[in-house]
């Protein structure tokens, strides 16, 4: 089997819609056996460090109410998952957590490693497939 493409999901905005859009990206990624690089900054690493990954807090409760009916993975099980699958790897920006005043014991315990840019350009060098959320 050739190898699969890299896929890089850079998360920027902390709303839930954004965080799980990104992370089902990458959930079916790895599902495909893809190598994936989930990259975690401000509002998005906020959510992660204060660990608000379970209940939906979509801006409509008919929403909320829709998601959970249908009983869609949330955003803990969907970082489940792409632990399970591997070959993904979470990223902390370094940078952003010492703006939203996050501490290194709280996100290191939630992602593989706390990186600053020079290390996200080269881990992404050549990556073609990227999604910004």
């Amino acid at each position: 089997m050739p190898d699969r493409p890299k896929l890089a999901v850079f998360l920027h905005s902390g709303e839930y819609d954004r965080v799980h859009q990104g992370l089902s990206i990458a959930a079916t990624a790895a599902a495909e056996g893809r190598p994936v690089d989930v990259f975690f900054f401000w509002w998005a690493l906020e959510r992660l460090v204060q660990d608000r990954l379970d209940a939906p807090d979509f801006a409509r409760e008919d929403v909320n109410d829709r998601f959970e009916a249908r009983r869609a993975p949330t955003l803990r099980e969907l970082l489940s998952h792409l632990k399970e699958a591997g070959g993904c790897r979470l990223y902390a920006c370094s940078g952003s957590l010492a703006v939203i005043d996050g501490t290194v014991p709280a996100a290191a315990g939630r992602v593989d490693q706390i990186v600053g840019w020079s290390t996200i350009l080269a881990l992404t060098a050549g990556v073609t497939d990227r999604f910004y959320l």
